[in-house]
């Protein structure tokens, strides 16, 4: 059974920061590419970052400069780092597994908000 656990989202202020982090069961997690996406209220499902298996990186425009996609194949995790956020990164962010069967995570909240 495959799994896909957020956790980290929560309430914080303009500029703060937080991270999230997925982690993954029932699956090889070393070799596929793992994805961070978001969806606010009335928005399409937008990819927020993502990281291959040999480590490309890559990131929507939005929030180049401020977040940080990584990966830890022992842990079968991968993380996003968060930093100088804005309210308009308030949404529900989804963990996502690029395999045939394109699995996600049940989604963490994030508001930031003053």
């Amino acid at each position: 059974q495959v799994q896909l656990v957020e956790a980290g989202g929560g309430l914080v202020q303009p500029g703060g920061s937080l991270r999230l982090s997925c982690a993954a069961s029932g699956i090889m997690f070393r070799i596929y590419t793992m994805g961070w996406y978001r969806q606010a209220p009335g928005k399409q499902r937008e990819l927020v970052a993502s990281i291959t298996s040999s480590g490309e990186l890559n990131y929507a425009d939005s929030v180049k400069g401020r977040f940080t996609i990584s990966r830890d194949n022992a842990k079968n995790t991968v993380y996003l780092e968060m930093n100088s956020l804005k309210p308009e990164d308030t949404a529900v962010y989804y963990c996502h597994a690029n395999t045939a069967n394109n699995y996600w995570g049940q989604g963490t909240q994030v508001t930031v908000s003053s």
